[in-house]
């Protein structure tokens, strides 16, 4: 049962696919771009030194990847946002869907509690892993 103010199934699924299907667009296009042609290795020193354009002081990542995060983040935050309070069925009783998520809510903040850190602390290191093995 779906509570008044809370998106459907259907459009969270939509928003997921729609934050896929952006995501595999981009690194298509990224793929799809012409690689720049290598300097030559010789140096002639009689020609001047070209200035090396300073990198932007910025994060590790694309703006475009941050923006696409943000949004799947936002996306994800959507369902964890609360619910409008369950409606009263009859004379003092709840929905049943409001009742399970309140039984629910204790053992999976305590599963999240036991289970995320080492997941977070493994995903990290992989991201590092991944990383560093590109540059070595």
């Amino acid at each position: 049962m779906r509570q008044a103010g809370e998106p459907s199934v259907e459009e969270i699924l939509e928003s997921i696919k729609k934050v896929i299907a952006r995501d595999n667009k981009a690194e298509a296009q990224a793929r799809l771009q012409p690689k720049p042609a290598p300097r030559p290795d010789v140096l002639e020193l009689t020609d001047p030194a070209e200035e090396d354009e300073a990198e932007p002081a910025g994060g590790l990542i694309a703006d475009a990847a941050a923006a696409s995060m943000r949004e799947s983040l936002a996306a994800l935050s959507m369902l964890a946002q609360p619910g409008v309070a369950p409606q009263i069925v009859r004379s003092g009783e709840t929905s049943l869907e409001g009742l399970v998520r309140e039984l629910l809510k204790p053992m999976l903040a305590e599963w999240l509690d036991r289970n995320l850190p080492a997941m977070v602390e493994k995903m990290v290191a992989a991201e590092i892993a991944r990383i560093a093995g590109k540059r070595g």
